[in-house]
């Protein structure tokens, strides 16, 4: 890319691309829980501003390789690379806009209004920034959310039941797998981790789960998910969402051996769970109630998703 100086000037402007409207604010997993904002869920319009800022120089054109997820990275740039990794926040700094990461409106207009810097190494100079194909994915996502997150949490039990497990962290057992979910379920002295999370759902009245029987061994949830049996089906997991169940195959032999509750995305692949009967030093009989970090497709992951009564 040559030095011409055009990632010091903000962008000019034409256009604007029209699109059916602004589709919603996005934010990135690191947004401070204070600021009373959650991490967007993923979408197509995440995928229209890698497109959009790609053109205009501040993130890699690899089309192959970006997702729907608002990540860190995006948002912030990535610390120690060149302009070209700098991200939403590189825009908003040159458009001398608040560098927060967050894409709000005024950050969406910029990008509706930029043209591709007049600068030869710009395959596109002088265009659009946002292009036919990108408002095509803006508009997608106008359908999808109308101007903000949908309302998903209001009532959920899989919301409710993910508040319950962790409410419960730092929880560990006694000597011998006892502990109070499976003096509860009726098999104390057990391995627990699918009893933790058939207590935490039955806690707010799943009819999915039954106190003393059904799940207290992982390949069940697993064969009933795969069934649809008792509510369960089993979904993409990169469709993950707050209080999914995961389930990991750690010898990859097709017989699952751990489960927890699904909290949060932190990256494109990575992941929060609450997870029982856990620890660092055993993933899946090491007594704790924990927040782990997992990778998607790490150990054959399986999502299950709890249907709502």
């Amino acid at each position: 890319m040559s030095e011409t100086g055009w990632e010091t000037r903000p962008y000019r402007g034409g256009g604007p691309a029209k699109v059916l409207g602004f589709p919603r604010p996005l934010y990135p997993p690191d947004v401070p829980e204070a600021s009373g904002y959650e991490p967007s869920s993923r979408g197509p319009d995440v995928i229209a501003y890698k497109r959009t800022i790609a053109r205009l120089g501040r993130w890699p054109w690899t089309p192959d390789e970006w997702d729907n997820g608002y990540w860190t990275d995006f948002a912030h740039g990535t610390p120690g690379h060149d302009v070209r990794h700098s991200g939403v926040a590189g825009v908003q700094w040159q458009q001398h806009l608040d560098a927060t990461g967050f894409l709000g409106r005024k950050t969406f207009d910029s990008l509706r209004y930029a043209l591709v810097p007049d600068d030869p190494a710009f395959p596109h100079a002088g265009e659009q920034a946002m292009d036919a194909i990108a408002v095509d994915l803006v508009n997608e996502a106008w359908t999808l959310f109308q101007g903000h997150e949908p309302d998903e949490s209001a009532g959920l039990v899989r919301e409710a039941a993910l508040e319950v497990a962790i409410d419960e962290l730092g929880y560990s057992e006694g000597s011998g797998n006892r502990n109070k979910y499976g003096q509860w379920y009726g098999m104390d002295g057990q391995p627990w981790c699918a009893m933790f999370v058939t207590w935490a759902y039955e806690q707010i009245g799943s009819p999915s789960f039954a106190r003393g029987s059904r799940y207290a061994y992982c390949p069940y949830i697993v064969a009933d998910a795969r069934g649809h049996e008792h509510g369960l089906k089993t979904v993409d997991p990169s469709a993950a969402k707050p209080g999914d169940l995961v389930l990991y195959d750690w010898g990859f032999d097709g017989e699952h051996d751990h489960v927890g509750l699904f909290e949060k995305w932190t990256g494109p692949s990575t992941f929060q769970a609450i997870e029982g009967n856990t620890s660092t030093s055993s993933n899946s009989n090491g007594g704790s109630v924990m927040r782990r970090t997992r990778t998607l497709g790490q150990q054959g992951t399986v999502l299950v998703r709890v249907a709502e009564p």
